[in-house]
């Protein structure tokens, strides 16, 4: 395959990735399963996927253009073109959507005055709906650079926007401070959160994500909804 035709880094952006990316190399057997890590690191430093961040990955990697491109537009946690400080993901999967996703999506994108996978004129937010965000028992949710936003209602999500672009410091539901998209990708790419307090913040699952557990434990108490299996009686003889 030809060279994907591409600028280079300047020469000092350059020096910085190739160190960055010999370390995060080393972590595997075979150098081409940096990949994924690899392009979050690019996009830790231009917000996105470029023609020259995808020629870069195929020098430091050994693979093609092509080979490249082929995995960096099949996942869509990579973009595609330059996005947001903030990238603002509304689920519109099932759960999500009856709960009110749908909803929520359409008032930020009348709010915003952005389309799906649009950027405020300030650079500051990019929202998109995304799929299921394996939080269903927080429906609907909302996420911010990876980070939740749980039980979201039109207005508490416009308020949160709001918030994104004056400026104002904003705290996820659960999970660690917000960051930038960019830090957020360097993060992703293995490089350690080295924010105070960040890495505790974090946590495990929430209070409703362990109330199934709880119950099963008897920690806490549970009247049963249906009979147990076998036990099911007949009334009224059907």
């Amino acid at each position: 395959m030809p060279r994907l035709p591409a600028p280079d880094f300047p020469a000092d952006v350059r020096a910085r990735l190739e160190a960055d990316a010999k370390e995060v190399i080393a972590r595997y057997p075979d150098s081409r399963s940096a990949l994924l890590p690899l392009l979050h690191l690019i996009q830790s430093e231009e917000g996105y996927v470029s023609r020259t961040g995808i020629r870069f990955c195929a020098e430091v990697l050994g693979l093609t253009t092509a080979e490249v491109t082929a995995v960096a537009t099949f996942y869509t946690m990579y973009r595609r073109k330059p996005s947001g400080d903030y990238q603002v993901g509304v689920c519109t999967n099932t759960l999500c959507a009856v709960m009110g996703g749908d909803a929520i999506f359409e008032e930020l994108k009348e709010h915003l005055g952005v389309g799906n996978n649009e950027t405020t004129a300030d650079g500051k937010v990019t929202l998109e709906h995304i799929e299921c965000n394996a939080a269903c028992d927080y429906a609907p949710v909302v996420m911010v650079n990876w980070e939740f936003f749980d039980n979201q209602t039109p207005e508490s999500a416009k308020a949160m926007v709001d918030d994104l672009l004056a400026g104002r410091t904003v705290e996820p539901t659960r999970g660690a401070p917000l960051c930038t998209y960019k830090e957020t990708a360097r993060i992703l790419a293995g490089f350690p959160d080295e924010r105070e307090g960040a890495v505790e913040a974090s946590g495990g699952a929430g209070h409703a994500s362990l109330i199934g557990l709880r119950i099963a434990r008897g920690e806490v108490p549970h009247t049963p909804i249906v009979h147990p299996r076998g036990e099911a009686t007949i009334e009224g003889g059907e």
